[in-house]
């Protein structure tokens, strides 16, 4: 099958397009063909060595696609033909074909598309488990959206959104908060024209933040942490800037508040039950029009070296997928 192919982490510039072998599915797994994969900033740091889990090579990087069922051997819910969406693992999503196990997808209904369905599994599952799982996130608290305009960013605006909370989105031009504002944020700080703790000050009437949801890191975490309320939380997404923040563990002590870690990939295999049935729950939010995932752009397979840079340079506002 033809695939983008990481031969050694040397980066983003040594990707290729060619051929790898057809995946082999075994029975309690289904074999799809993908019709679209959607790009996270996780893939640069996986093809450059980055990451926290360094794969096999040669692997086609990606890990949340859409597609239709080629074959289910040894399943009864699902069947050959049907439009699923899912998380295929760390990698191997840029290919013509991947395998998906049961809990791991969700079907897709007709009326959402399949680059729309490709955008869903990881950003949308990632900010469901952090908001729902892992703060339980009430109505009454308010939220505070690191990084807000990508994708893990907006799918976390719209989940808070239609949770109920006080949304603050904080990004860095008036293009990405039109963006945040159409997605449900409440305030949105433009923290290129404003310090980020003066903008959640003006938002909050001084009061803080209940959430802090936080891809980004660098001088950013500590910044938000500082303005957490009293028994208040911070989502350790990701670290999007480049830099992994060394936080004074006394803010922890001084504030009462929590730094809690979110990995969703662990979480799919650890909990592979509950992420199943979240990721069903966000699929028909998107179907009933409660979520509306943002598709910027979408590339070729030979564009995908291309889709990854455009991501990894923060170009982004919403997602990239790339078309197999």
């Amino acid at each position: 099958m033809r695939a983008l192919i990481c031969d050694d982490y040397t980066g983003i510039k040594d990707l290729r397009v060619g051929e790898l072998p057809d995946p082999e599915p075994f029975p309690g797994t289904v074999l799809v063909k993908i019709e679209a994969v959607a790009v996270n900033f996780a893939d640069s740091l996986t093809v450059s060595g980055q990451y926290q889990v360094l794969p096999e090579v040669p692997f086609a990087p990606g890990s949340e696609v859409a597609g239709v069922i080629e074959s289910a051997d040894g399943l009864d819910t699902v069947s050959v033909g049907d439009r699923v969406c899912g998380f295929v693992g760390l990698v191997g999503g840029m290919a013509e074909k991947g395998i998906l196990f049961p809990n791991t997808m969700a079907s897709l209904p007709d009326e959402v598309s399949f680059e729309t369905g490709a955008a869903i599994p990881v950003a949308y599952g990632t900010s469901y488990h952090a908001l729902v799982d892992r703060a339980d996130l009430d109505p009454d608290d308010t939220l505070l959206v690191l990084g807000a305009a990508g994708g893990v960013g907006l799918a976390a605006v719209e989940v808070g959104s239609v949770i109920g909370a006080k949304v603050i989105a904080a990004v860095s031009s008036e293009e990405k908060a039109a963006m945040v504002r159409e997605a449900g944020a409440d305030y949105v700080i433009r923290y290129d024209e404003v310090p980020l703790r003066e903008g959640i000050k003006e938002a909050t009437g001084g009061a803080g933040v209940d959430v802090v949801f936080d891809p980004v890191g660098g001088e950013m975490t500590e910044l938000a942490l500082r303005d957490t309320k009293w028994n208040g939380m911070l989502l350790v997404i990701g670290f999007a800037s480049g830099t992994i923040p060394r936080i004074p563990i006394n803010l922890s002590l001084v504030k009462g508040n929590s730094i809690v870690g979110v990995f969703y990939g662990r979480h799919v295999m650890e909990e592979p039950d509950k992420s199943a049935e979240d990721l069903q729950k966000i699929v028909d939010w998107v179907a009933d029009g409660k979520l509306n995932p943002h598709v910027q752009k979408t590339f070729s397979l030979d564009e995908a070296a291309d889709a990854i840079a455009w991501v990894a340079d923060r170009k982004v506002i919403g997602r990239v997928v790339v078309t197999p």
